[in-house]
């Protein structure tokens, strides 16, 4: 080979070694930060698990957990996890060990990637506006309007249909003196909408994001104060 040619070849290869190193310092930045918590579950719905001590982030599981996840419940456990750079309260469990005695036990290892269907982004709260209910005969404080936050508290209530008697679940709108204005029909509470109702347990009223269904006839609201279903994505203290 001449001096050219084997000069040539060293520098394609020098290079060659360079953008390898390169690609795996990249990478090496890249990945997902991970993290490790250890304390007493406090709430466990659907597939989330609150955890004081992960210092206001939501645990998010994907795969089974052993003994079903909301019989953590006032269990200590040592959760590894993975921060999900674009969901800013949000991440999600590697592993879950359960203590037992002064040890710990594997009980969930993760088996894949979660879904995040039901999963409130809190920089959503912007688009969902509040609404200031005065009276049931007003349809312009409500009417045209797709997503929405309501001040009230869940109320389950037993009403007849067909001739046959069943359970709704009724958002109880009060006006500052306590006494009730009007109702919205719960149709569907998401789980992330339950896990921070569990999280709420403490608190008997708060805000309720909606998004808003079909409106009641007004012959029907005059008698039950019922304006609209809705179903409740998220709540929160503000």
């Amino acid at each position: 080979m001449t001096s050219w040619k084997k000069g040539a070849f060293s520098l394609v290869l020098t290079i060659g070694l360079i953008f390898l190193g390169s690609m795996a310092a990249f990478s090496q930045q890249t990945a997902a930060p991970t993290k490790e918590f250890e304390g007493t579950v406090k709430v466990a719905v659907g597939k989330y698990i609150y955890l004081p001590q992960a210092q206001g982030l939501d645990i998010i599981v994907a795969g089974n957990v052993e003994g079903g996840l909301e019989n953590l419940v006032g269990k200590d456990i040592k959760v590894k996890v993975t921060i999900l750079p674009d969901k800013a309260n949000l991440v999600i469990a590697d592993s879950i060990e359960l203590k037992e005695g002064t040890a710990y036990r594997n009980i969930y290892t993760r088996s894949g990637e979660p879904t995040f269907e039901d999963y409130f982004d809190q920089h959503l709260r912007d688009e969902y506006v509040a609404l200031a209910i005065t009276n049931i005969n007003k349809p312009e404080e409500w009417e045209g309007k797709a997503k929405v936050k309501v001040y009230g508290k869940l109320q389950k209530s037993k009403v007849k249909e067909s001739g046959a008697e069943k359970e709704i679940t009724h958002l109880i709108i009060l006006d500052k003196n306590g006494k009730e204005i009007a109702r919205i029909i719960v149709d569907n509470i998401t789980d992330y909408a339950r896990f921070y109702l569990s999280k709420l347990r403490l608190f008997d009223k708060f805000w309720f994001y909606l998004n808003v269904k079909d409106q009641v006839d007004k012959k029907v609201r005059v008698k039950t104060k019922e304006l609209f279903h809705a179903d409740v994505v998220f709540c929160g203290l503000y």
